[in-house]
């Protein structure tokens, strides 16, 4: 009778463990266990995240293909989506990293959507919005493969880096002049 017992509150136990992660309607098959980080993110904060990270994204190609109006568009869109993040959400070190880095994110997000006609004024605020925009996909999460990349030549040789999608160079500061300028230095989950 004890072995029955013990049988049964086993299989309970791993029923249940093998039904709590797919009730999560975010996951699809074939994903992998979110990180406490990933789920943390997904707790109310990855849409604004994620529609942060997409007016990036956005920006660095508009720069890649040294396009100021696509820029400026991709800017504008990444001031409106730090409007809408909900803080009440995150945890107390979320807080702190967003708190730390949106004023200043935003403000070049905001630069980078009044000079459509300037486009190496547009690089110089990314380049500083491409390093808080690290700190928060590190504290965050992309909820998609990014890699940190960068450019040795930018900023009379000082350097640069940012953010991108896809493992090839494509280079937000150099655009069509040096498209392939760069190397990978990080892969971001």
């Amino acid at each position: 009778m004890k072995y029955l017992l013990l049988i049964a509150t086993i299989g309970t136990t791993i029923f249940a463990a093998c039904n709590n992660g797919n009730n999560n309607p975010s996951q699809t098959a074939g994903d992998s266990t979110p990180t406490k980080k990933e789920a943390a993110s997904t707790a109310g904060t990855a849409t604004p995240v994620k529609d942060i990270l997409g007016g990036y994204l956005q920006l660095k190609n508009a720069l890649a293909n040294d396009n100021g109006n696509d820029a400026a568009t991709a800017g504008n869109t990444m001031v409106d989506a730090f409007q809408k993040i909900d803080t009440s959400a995150l945890t107390p070190a979320q807080k702190k990293t967003y708190a730390d880095v949106q004023d200043d994110a935003r403000e070049h997000a905001e630069h980078i959507g009044k000079n459509a006609a300037n486009v190496p004024h547009q690089r110089e605020h990314f380049d500083m919005l491409s390093k808080d925009m690290y700190e928060l996909v590190k504290t965050f999460g992309a909820g998609q493969p990014l890699y940190k990349d960068s450019c040795p030549m930018y900023n009379d040789g000082k350097g640069a880096i940012w953010l991108s999608e896809l493992k090839g160079i494509k280079n937000p500061y150099l655009g069509k002049k040096m498209p392939t300028c760069g190397t990978v230095k990080e892969e971001l989950k």
